[in-house]
């Protein structure tokens, strides 16, 4: 059994809905406390409201007394106070099972999704806590100050953060050009590498809450971190290839992740 605690997309291609259909494929029984409620399609936001921070503890407060959850995964939470919340909720959790935080801040469209105090909370109050820590290029660039361009600043830059927070750092490279998408994890004094080709012609929306349920899901059956994620990188790239497509009123396609794998 998997917990997520995250946002709600309308959409159905990102946050707990990516999530649990990720669990499911995966064969692992999943739960959720929902942080806020989305409006959105892939490529717009149109507005965000949160739960309120009690409701947060709350969902997470009777799962966690009653049910035999085996690993956490975070995506959006939206402000400080429900990243202070979550942190009080899951730090005893924490110590006994994995917990994989994907610091969610901005939607691929760019879309702001985080509050602006938001990511000095996730530093000091919920990072300390993690067992993987799962940023973008773009979310890095945040929590670092500088722009992230290559494989070579991507190796430094998965080194400073793997010494700023201590704890295993996945740091996903697939905004940067070339061929293959390559993520690096800065784990035990070593640096593995994950790598699978791109796939063209898509405009994906919600692969980064995918890859970090699927990774998710692959540490509550037990598998090792490394394993859970060539698992999960491999899963992500069969939904880029098997993706669902269809035509909006407004555009003229819009593309979205499909688990039927």
């Amino acid at each position: 059994m998997a917990l997520s605690i995250a946002g709600s997309d309308s959409s159905g291609g990102a946050g707990i809905q990516a999530d649990l259909k990720t669990f499911s494929a995966l064969g692992i029984y999943g739960v959720t406390a929902i942080t806020c409620a989305v409006a959105e399609i892939p490529g717009k936001v149109s507005r965000i409201e949160p739960v309120s921070a009690e409701m947060v503890r709350a969902q997470i407060e009777v799962l966690a007394k009653n049910l035999p959850i085996a690993a956490i995964k975070t995506g959006l939470l939206y402000s400080s106070r429900i990243i202070s919340v979550v942190a009080r909720s899951v730090v005893d959790l924490a110590q006994n099972i994995p917990l994989v935080i994907d610091p969610v801040i901005t939607a691929t469209g760019g879309d702001p999704l985080l509050e602006r105090d938001a990511i000095d909370t996730y530093q000091r109050e919920l990072f300390p806590l993690a067992t993987l820590i799962t940023p973008n290029l773009d979310e890095a660039k945040q929590l670092l100050g500088y722009e992230i361009a290559s494989q070579e600043s991507m190796e430094r830059a998965g080194l400073e953060l793997k010494q700023k927070f201590k704890t295993a750092i996945l740091l996903k490279g697939g905004h940067l050009p070339g061929e293959d998408a390559v993520d690096l994890l800065f784990d035990a004094g070593k640096i593995t590498r994950f790598s699978a080709p791109f796939v063209r012609g898509v405009a994906t929306h919600g692969t980064g809450c995918t890859y970090s349920a699927a990774i998710t899901g692959g540490l509550a059956s037990r598998a090792s971190l490394e394993d859970s994620i060539a698992r999960a990188k491999k899963f992500v790239t069969v939904c880029i290839a098997n993706h669902l497509r269809w035509e909006s009123k407004a555009e003229s396609r819009i593309d979205a992740l499909n688990h039927s794998v």
